[in-house]
């Protein structure tokens, strides 16, 4: 009996103006940094709406500290003008870290100020396998030479199964590849991490459709990390599991707040129990610095 031929592994490219990082299923677990993002967060609305922006630098400086490769950015405050005040966020980030961004909204008004403030290659988070939302934001994907994160969801419903998750995949990669020319290695699919409080089987289910989507697509992933243990309790030992597991099936990246050191270390662990981080110099450089930190 033949063994299926398994796709091609994909590299994504992001760069700052000065720094380059490579998603990729043979390289370090990427930590994309996700709390500059004012959801939930009412003072720092408050902040927002105020014209200050100082929170931004304090969140910048934590999540680099904790270990981000790449930042997300998100500026959706009510009552604001999105665009305007993502482009200076952008604009902010960029003088006080080299680190890559991916450019985070709903709005595509907001996408487009954000990209035309960026000096570099970034991540657009995010499109669906929706008509309409690929027709806005993928011509927008290619006219910035961006990379691009993919929901495989529709106008209908997100999708309880994985052949359903997988058909939406291939629809995304087919559009944008030969509708858009986008090359697949700058497409980032995420699998969809659902609440494991809500449904056993959720996360059974996505990492299924991780293996699937690196075997047969072979283009990175990405997910929301705290997304599966969410409404649940010791949510951090959930995620440090929950992310090793993730990677065997295929993925590359995640969102997520590297504030978390127990998460973080887990991550990297996994990466050098994986043989993507060469004769472990990721991990024994985190040693390092615990114990420089901590004398």
């Amino acid at each position: 009996m033949s063994t299926p031929m398994r796709a091609e592994p994909l590299e994504t490219v992001l760069r700052s103006a000065t720094q380059q990082v490579v998603i990729g299923h043979t390289t370090r677990f990427c930590l994309i940094g996700e709390r500059i993002n004012p959801t939930g967060r009412r003072i720092f609305q408050d902040q927002l709406r105020a014209g200050d922006l100082s929170a931004i630098e304090r969140d910048v400086q934590a999540q680099v500290e904790g270990g981000a490769d790449v930042l997300d950015i998100n500026m959706g405050v009510p009552l604001t003008d999105e665009a305007e005040l993502l482009a200076k966020a952008i604009t902010l980030v960029q003088k006080i870290s080299d680190k890559p961004i991916c450019i985070d909204s709903s709005v595509v008004e907001a996408l487009e100020a954000g990209l035309s403030a960026y000096q570099g290659r970034a991540l657009v988070n995010s499109i669906t396998a929706e008509d309409e939302r690929m027709a806005q934001i993928l011509p927008l994907v290619k006219k910035y030479d961006a990379a691009i994160i993919a929901l495989p969801n529709d106008e209908d419903e997100i999708p309880m199964e994985v052949e359903k998750r997988i058909t939406l995949t291939r629809k995304i990669i087919e559009v944008a590849t030969k509708e858009y020319g986008i090359a697949a290695a700058d497409i980032v699919i995420d699998p969809l991490a659902m609440p494991i409080g809500a449904d056993q089987e959720v996360v059974n289910t996505t990492l299924e459709t991780m293996r699937r989507i690196r075997d047969e697509f072979g283009v990175n992933m990405t997910c929301g990390a705290s997304n599966v243990s969410f409404g649940m309790p010791s949510r951090h030992a959930l995620g440090a599991a929950f992310l090793p597991m993730a990677m065997t099936a295929g993925l590359t990246s995640a969102i997520m707040d590297t504030r978390t050191p127990h998460i973080v270390e887990a991550v990297k662990a996994a990466d050098l129990l994986l043989g993507h981080d060469e004769w472990g110099g990721a991990w024994i450089a985190a040693h390092r610095a615990r114990q420089a930190a901590s004398a």
